[in-house]
């Protein structure tokens, strides 16, 4: 079983920047790809971005790519999720997975075995 514990989200004007993270335990965590996913109010939950299990691979949704950066610390089991250049339509709930592979692998959320409570993110224009 892993928990993960997202922070970070918060109220933020329109180009503005926030940084996610996402605290892991139980297992371990270099074990896991890890992504990053959002959910707006009526739309599906899409993935945002995804990392490897070592952070030498990366994926990024087409409509975050340039303004988002994933990142990891298998020290301290932690990923984050930089986002910068911030628009209206980044605003979502965001929730933090974890994949029982190394590799990225699926983009779908089927594809992740662990989720976070998620965290609110509202951009404001």
């Amino acid at each position: 079983q892993v928990q993960l514990i997202e922070s970070g989200g918060g109220l933020v004007q329109a180009g503005g920047s926030l940084r996610l993270s996402c605290a892991a335990s139980g297992r371990t965590f270099s074990n896991y790809a890890m992504g990053w996913f959002r959910q707006a109010p009526g739309k599906e939950r899409e993935l945002v971005a995804a990392i490897n299990w070592s952070g030498g691979m990366t994926y990024y949704a087409d409509a975050v790519k340039g303004r988002f950066t994933i990142s990891r610390d298998n020290a301290k089991n932690t990923v984050y999720l930089q986002m910068n250049s911030l628009k209206s339509e980044d605003t979502a709930v965001y929730y933090c997975a974890a994949a029982a592979r190394r590799t990225i692998g699926t983009m779908a959320v089927g594809g992740y075995d662990y989720w976070g409570q998620g965290t609110q993110v509202t951009v404001s224009s």
